[in-house]
């Protein structure tokens, strides 16, 4: 049985028993679109996150907990690749505010995908990831998340969607919807420009009023640093409970895989090389 034939019943079987749980604030730690890029089998990857929120939320999301202004949020991401259709990762968040470092627990995650997805014009894939969390980043100690990843692409542009269910565990927690998106176009070979999309409406079956939602609006771009993927985009939030403004980067970088020669190495940032790779393939092909 090949298993990205089966990711939708995956997400049947998961997502009834969680739904009933209810969701949980959480810091800007990860700003990104996932589209199904993993690592070679065998093969290592880190990413660097950091975001900084210049014009914040002045006032803690519930009593005791983090407001974001002018606080860096970051985390570093390690990832494995398992199969050519499954990665598993972990993440350290973290922020640092008024010169104080505080860490936000640890998260987990499994991801699932279409095999070869960078090689696709329809591609897919599910991640699952599990949080413990610090009380002063959320008012539920466990947590999950469901994120599905559905994406389409050609030589020149890329549309993927992930339609995340953010989820609490426990007394305060709830299940909330919280989308994102990521159109972008090739200038050159290993040089994107594009738009992402973040939001949470709240909780599923209950969303908030629209200024209590969060929406926020980046401006990025995808380029190569020598060995390293990196990916930069400016924020503004459209509405009240939005950060007003936030800088975001991810530095990544694939180590080799070992004892593989003459292979191209994986891209540890996911939004840059499969688009690349797609247009070095149809290029050879065509001569």
């Amino acid at each position: 049985m090949r298993p990205h034939r089966h990711l939708a019943s995956i997400v049947l079987l998961a997502a009834p028993p969680l739904l009933g749980w209810s969701g949980r604030a959480h810091a800007t730690d990860e700003i990104q679109v996932y589209n199904a890029g993993i690592a070679e089998v065998g093969q290592f990857t880190i990413q660097q996150h950091l975001n900084y929120v210049g014009i914040g939320q002045k006032d803690p999301p519930f009593p005791g907990g983090f407001a974001s202004n002018h606080s860096l949020n970051g985390t570093p991401e390690f990832a494995y690749g398992m199969t050519d259709w499954w990665e598993l990762g972990l993440y350290l968040p973290f922020a640092v505010q008024d010169r104080q470092f505080l860490s936000d627990g640890f998260k987990l995650r499994t991801l699932f995908v279409s095999p070869n997805a960078d090689k696709r014009n329809l591609f897919y894939g599910i991640n699952f990831e599990f949080s413990y969390e610090t009380p002063k980043f959320a008012q539920t100690r466990f947590g999950m998340e469901i994120r599905p990843i559905i994406g389409m692409r050609n030589a020149d542009y890329e549309f993927i969607v992930n339609p995340i269910v953010d989820i609490g565990f426990g007394k305060h927690g709830e299940a909330d919807f919280a989308p994102a998106a990521r159109v972008a176009r090739k200038l050159k070979d290993d040089l994107f420009v594009g738009l992402e999309y973040y939001a949470d409406f709240g909780e599923i079956g209950a969303f908030s009023p629209l200024a209590e939602q969060q929406h926020t609006l980046f401006a990025v771009t995808d380029f190569k640093l020598g060995e390293f993927d990196v990916n930069f985009g400016v924020g503004y939030g459209l509405t009240p409970a939005s950060d007003r403004l936030v800088v975001k980067t991810i530095i990544g970088y694939a180590f080799p895989v070992p004892g593989a020669k003459g292979t191209e190495r994986a891209s540890a940032n996911g939004a840059i090389n499969p688009l690349a790779h797609l247009v070095r393939t149809q290029h050879a092909v065509l001569d």
